[in-house]
């Protein structure tokens, strides 16, 4: 933006012409910096208004003037049989123990990537299977239950083991005053050759997603489990640790179902109750 529009007093730029210098990003095809670049701009004209340096945001004026940036989708496993070979390839995993156990974990808790790479022995109550995410480390800051099941208790003593007198569960190669880095699950697939078109760490969240889903687990249950935006504020009030019951069956239901998948059986998963 600056080249373009550094030479004018910002109470005099209009939005029209603010217009043209983003249609010049839009036309490269990079629609979401494009959004990045307006609210950007208005951030930058609301301090103009406030120091007296400007009358009003003509940022706000752009508002819906570009298309909708693309949705990203991560790419996923989802057909069962491919779960699990790709279960088992984890388990003949050669890398570093501690990624393999982040490989082990991922699809029992299906956590946002950062979320799990970053996981501190402080939040969790292996007792209690349990895990709480503090709320300044979730995407919506807001504290995140996650139950846990019987397998994901066994692999997070196994790794207590290892890491469990430092603060992260899965600490970094180089150093444990840091969590691993956020490429090695991703690293760790493409070592066991899946391609990026194909899995990735954070697929297995639309993995558990979608066959939950299917299985007709209660959507808000699996909805909350996945941590997802509640657009009510009252209702995620609420909701902060409703279904939480249901979500403990959910949790080891689906491990059982995994488990299965990777035994090569021909399973058929626990339907989740449709009513609460």
């Amino acid at each position: 933006m600056i080249p373009w529009l550094v030479a004018r007093p910002i109470g005099e730029i209009t939005a029209p012409e603010l217009l043209a210098v983003l249609r010049r990003i839009e036309h490269r095809g990079a629609i979401e910096t494009t959004h990045r670049a307006l609210q950007n701009c208005s951030q930058i004209f609301r301090y103009a208004v406030v120091t007296g340096r400007a009358e009003r945001d003509p940022a706000a004026d752009l508002r819906g003037a570009f298309p909708s940036a693309r949705k990203k989708h991560h790419a996923s496993i989802i057909d069962p049989k491919a779960i699990g070979d790709l279960l088992r390839a984890i388990d003949g995993y050669h890398g570093s123990f501690i990624t393999q156990c982040a490989l082990k974990i991922a699809p029992l808790v299906f956590v946002r990537p950062g979320e799990l790479r970053r996981a501190e022995w402080a939040e969790f109550n292996l007792e209690g299977a349990e895990w709480r995410i503090p709320a300044a480390r979730m995407k919506m800051k807001e504290q995140h239950i996650v139950p846990l099941s019987r397998q994901a208790v066994a692999c997070l003593r196994e790794l207590h083991a290892l890491t469990g007198s430092g603060r992260y569960v899965f600490p970094g190669a180089r150093t444990n005053g840091r969590p691993m880095s956020e490429n090695t699950v991703n690293a760790a697939l493409r070592r066991l050759g899946f391609a990026k078109d194909e899995m990735t760490g954070h697929g297995f969240r639309s993995m558990a997603s979608t066959l939950l889903n299917e299985q007709g687990w209660h959507k808000d249950a699996v909805e909350r489990q996945l941590a997802h935006a509640e657009r009510d504020e009252v209702r995620a009030a609420y909701n902060y640790a409703q279904h939480l019951d249901e979500r403990r069956r959910m949790m080891q239901a689906w491990a059982d179902y995994l488990d299965g998948l990777k035994s090569g059986a021909e399973v058929v998963p626990i339907r989740g109750a449709r009513t609460l």
